[in-house]
């Protein structure tokens, strides 16, 4: 069922981890089923936490704040801990600020192609002058503060590597996303100070982001982190959480073992 290269690895000899996985934008707790479940079957304990304004919650007029206590609310009801906590994208200001609240409960911070922001910096601060008047104007034209990425869009920049079938199947999954906590500054100060280990992991053909000068995944926001662990994948922003579930859980191990 899976690539046989990712499984180098035998049950018996894998360290034994418990992940946390955080979706990022136009995507719920689904976008990780494929992966959680080859992590379960190697043996791994896996959680994957809706957050507001997301999944099966209609209320799109969140913020941050809100999105960030939901995940915080998540672990310290089960009282988890010892966790790899993961961020995708957007999830990745998330992990940042999460890891404020509850650091003594986290093992490492993995970020994926995620956004490592700045202290009073927002996501789309981290957008070009083009692309953020682009979102800017797909919010004007929502009637509830959202952004909806139009297929055109999400195909070349999301879905880059996809076959067009791939493309539009993932697409029918994608919801409109709340705009405000995109647009919010964050205080992460805190999050500096943190000695919690952190990976990033990252894509090299993931077109979400600019790829020039000054803007992107790694190294631009991946240096912030300080001493981290770099693991490096072929893929793309969204395609192969749903196409190579096996090669993106591998990397998820790589990342956060000892």
């Amino acid at each position: 069922m899976f690539p046989h290269d990712y499984f180098q690895y035998s049950e018996a000899t894998q360290q034994q981890l418990t992940f946390i996985l955080i979706h990022g934008s136009w995507a719920d707790a689904h976008f990780w089923d494929g992966v959680a479940e080859v992590l379960r079957s190697q043996g791994h304990t896996v959680y994957t936490p809706e957050y507001a304004g997301h999944g099966k919650d209609s209320n799109k007029n969140v913020t941050h704040a809100m999105i960030t206590k939901s995940v915080v609310d998540f672990i310290t009801k089960l009282d988890l801990c010892d966790f790899v906590l993961v961020g995708h994208s957007f999830g990745g200001t998330i992990i940042q600020k999460v890891a404020e609240q509850v650091p003594d409960r986290i093992k490492r911070l993995v970020f994926w192609n995620a956004f490592v922001l700045n202290d009073g910096e927002s996501v789309v601060d981290e957008f070009s002058p083009q692309m953020r008047q682009g979102f800017e104007q797909l919010r004007a034209g929502s009637k509830d503060d959202t952004i909806m990425l139009p297929f055109p869009l999400f195909r070349d920049s999301f879905v880059n590597t996809a076959t067009l079938e791939e493309a539009q199947r993932i697409y029918v999954s994608i919801t409109p996303e709340p705009a405000k906590p995109l647009f919010e500054k964050l205080d992460l100060k805190a999050f500096y100070t943190l000695a919690t280990p952190k990976s990033y992991i990252f894509f090299s053909k993931d077109n979400a982001l600019p790829l020039e000068e000054g803007f992107g995944w790694h190294p631009h926001m991946s240096k912030r982190l300080g001493q981290f662990r770099l693991i490096v994948g072929d893929g793309d922003h969204f395609t192969d959480a749903y196409t190579r579930p096996a090669m993106v859980a591998h990397k998820f191990y790589e990342a956060g073992r000892d």
